[in-house]
């Protein structure tokens, strides 16, 4: 990509999005992407794929479709890019005909930038005839992993994008997920015939969650103190049912918790305020079934429960995901008994066999992870093929370790029963060889015959289960990628074989005493070094303006940039432009009541700011200001001023627009009144009285670039702001 390209894309991130540098490899994914190549995208919740295919989008001639699961995740990202001045539709079942004929007139005259399509929707004939007409740029799937027969949420629709795109039209296919193990990706790939394709793999590591699963012992009550203990924090409550939903939700509002309900058996208007009301911060948290997709795109949720086991690594994860995408605190906490596995099992009982099988692998991991006392972050990567080193130190087993033990001949019996037993089962199995007990594999293929066979029979089928697991983690045994649950030695396994060596093995959690088992009660909090009490200032502002608009409080500045300003007290546009996640677009949008609310702040408490040492050390900057207010004050010509100061009239008006932004009130009446009759005044000012943003272009297109000037609305908008901002 040439410079001049890479300049445009980082000055149109700044200016849309209000982030001053990619994250990770979201700049090579948007480049390639750009350059018309197929791709595929592997990254966690909360590390920025959205932006991946909304920034391209924006970027190139066209409109990129997008394909999305969720109703309510289509919404969100809408009202986000709208937020920004972004034109971004959705295509659903939601729509009247009139608002789809709305939203197509747009799309084919070019208007669209992104239009979000269900997959349900985009297989309908009439979309696919209208899409052939569009001018599309590329198309993005998000949720890539509901393709995969082996992903937790298969939905057959999915299934059937590759063919419905190829009637379309030729042209580039970004396919996006957080939840792919190795199988899911080549399953994905093989689907939608991207084997070619350019493949993105961000970690999956999220350093700020903190993990933690306890035994299911009191668990409402634990629930309530939990809750209690993060008190006016957002949070989400996974569930396995939709009675216990409702049922979580009615206590936790009996215990003064601000709680609502969210499941697929609820009205869909009760469903929808139940969500908004999560999002404008009205409710602090919501209870939902693990079964049903949430498509909340709010970053500030502070904690995920799993009331009950989910039934997947991968739905877990994706679940716990929502916690802390905004970078900061996310806790994630989980409860665990046995007996959620054998009630999700009964629930598989009328599947197909081999649906059923997988299934059952599913939860055997899903039991394992929560069971096992090694580092939960090392077991979690592993699951998805990212391997690490050591410890993480910021999950319950790491900071309450379990019981340690030479494991080496241990770890040698478990290599040396899937040798023996030609690498061809999975841990069930193996277990069952070492323990020396009977069943139909060891029949048929005469497993009793081996030298292995019951050579473990002093232990217990969870101590050879915890064995195997880590030879897992240690890098000794790897899954077949082909055949779902069976073990394979690595040839760092064959090597161990022939020359073993000491390892030390953690010895499992015992859940099925529930009273034994007492999980650390340690919070964990990200510390903060802003100043709190105008957060909470910042936050109420925040949430009163989102009421007015009728947006989320988070599209209006989302919870790291008010901390930055409670850090670093911006009190001119171009320094609240400068906070990470702002830009003057949202500035302009949105900044002039949270410019207000800090300089009083600041004013009240006697606060030095960072801008206060920079005006102090730029005497000429300060002294220019100075001079400017006081001749405004005495009613000189602006001509005068600026041929004093050697400036520009450009360059006058915008030292005024900064002192203005600063708080300061200027009268320019003189000298408006001698360059635009009253009548000209009235409507251009009538039009700030009306408008949503006070950008000077947004004027020029309503009011006509042939009736007024840029200069003349600049004059008029440091009227307006002078007399209703300062």
């Amino acid at each position: 990509m040439l410079s001049t390209e890479v300049t445009k894309l980082k000055e149109k991130l700044k200016e849309v999005f209000g982030y001053g540098q990619f994250r990770g490899t979201q700049e090579a994914i948007i480049n390639n992407i750009m350059s018309g190549r197929n791709t595929f995208v592997i990254m966690p919740t909360g590390a920025g794929k959205s932006l991946c295919y909304q920034l391209p989008a924006i970027m190139q001639e066209g409109t990129a479709i997008v394909i999305s699961p969720l109703i309510a995740l289509m919404k969100n990202q809408v009202d986000q890019l709208v937020a920004v001045g972004v034109n971004a539709q959705f295509l659903n079942s939601t729509l009247s005909k009139t608002e789809i004929n709305r939203v197509k007139k747009q799309t084919l005259n070019g208007e669209v930038k992104l239009l979000y399509v269900a997959p349900e929707s985009l297989t309908k004939d009439e979309n696919v005839e209208f899409l052939k007409s569009a001018k599309i740029s590329f198309t993005a799937i998000d949720e890539a992993h509901c393709i995969s027969e082996w992903g937790h949420d298969f939905r057959p629709e999915y299934r059937r994008i590759k063919s419905i795109i190829g009637l379309i039209g030729d042209m580039p296919i970004i396919a996006l997920t957080a939840t792919a193990t190795p199988k899911v990706q080549i399953d994905i790939q093989k689907n939608l015939q991207m084997e070619e394709a350019d493949l993105f793999k961000s970690s999956f590591n999220r350093t700020n969650l903190y993990y933690e699963v306890r035994a299911k012992h009191q668990t409402k009550k634990q629930v309530i103190k939990y809750i209690k203990g993060h008190k006016g924090k957002s949070g989400i409550v996974y569930c396995l049912s939709r009675k216990k939903v409702e049922e979580i939700a009615e206590l936790l509002k009996v215990n003064d918790i601000k709680a609502a309900p969210y499941h697929a058996g609820l009205e869909s208007g009760v469903r929808m305020k139940n969500q908004d009301d999560f999002l404008n911060e009205e409710v602090d948290v919501i209870v939902a079934t693990i079964a049903f997709g949430m498509g909340i795109d709010k970053p500030d949720v502070r904690f995920v429960i799993h009331y009950d086991t989910p039934k997947s690594l991968e739905g877990y994860y994706q679940e716990t995901g929502r916690a802390g995408r905004d970078g900061l605190e996310g806790n994630c906490l989980m409860f665990y008994s046995y007996n959620d596995i054998l009630k999700l099992e009964k629930f598989n009982k009328d599947k197909p066999v081999t649906e059923r099988d997988n299934a059952k692998v599913l939860l055997q991991e899903m039991s394992s992870y929560a069971e096992s006392s090694v580092c939960r972050r090392i077991q979690l990567l592993h699951y998805f093929g990212e391997h690490m080193q050591k410890d993480c130190g910021f999950c319950d087993n790491c900071i309450k370790p379990k019981e340690k033990f030479e494991g080496m001949d241990y770890v040698l019996l478990a290599l040396e029963a899937s040798k023996q037993t030609g690498e061809r089962f999975g841990i069930a199995q193996l277990v069952t060889v070492i323990r020396g007990a009977n069943n139909e594999y060891v029949e048929s293929y005469n497993q009793d015959k081996l030298d292995v066979f019951g050579k473990g029979a002093e232990h217990d089928v969870e101590f050879w289960n915890a064995v195997v697991r880590q030879a897992l983690l240690f890098e000794f045994l790897e899954k077949d990628i082909d055949n779902i649950g069976v073990l394979r030695l690595t040839d760092k396994g064959k090597e161990f074989l022939v020359q073993p060596y000491p390892v030390t093995l953690s010895k499992n959690h015992d859940f099925s005493n529930k009273g034994e088992e007492e999980e650390s009660e340690k919070e964990v909090f990200v510390a903060k070094a802003h100043d709190v009490n105008l957060f909470e200032l910042l936050k109420g502002l925040r949430k009163k303006i989102a009421k007015e608009k009728n947006f989320p409080p988070y599209v209006i500045f989302q919870d790291p940039s008010l901390e930055e300003m409670a850090t670093t007290y911006p009190t001119t546009k171009e320094e609240l432009a400068q906070i990470n996640g702002v830009g003057m677009g949202k500035v302009i949008k949105f900044g002039i009541p949270f410019l207000a609310a800090i300089s009083k702040y600041v004013e009240d408490n006697d606060i030095i700011t960072a801008s206060d040492v920079v005006v102090k050390s730029a005497v000429n900057k300060s002294k220019v200001k100075i001079f400017i207010i006081q001749q405004i004050d005495r009613k000189i010509d602006l001509e005068e001023i600026a041929e004093t100061k050697d400036l520009t009239m450009g360059e006058l008006l915008e030292e005024i627009e900064h002192i203005c932004y600063s708080g300061t009130k200027l009268n320019l009446t003189y000298y408006i009144d001698q360059v635009l009759d009253e009548e000209r005044q009235e409507e251009i000012y009538d039009y700030f009285l009306t408008a949503d943003t006070d950008n000077i272009q947004a004027a020029l297109l309503e009011l006509g670039e042939d009736d007024y000037t840029e200069e003349e609305l600049r004059l008029m908008r440091i009227k307006f702001l002078s007399e209703y901002a300062n």
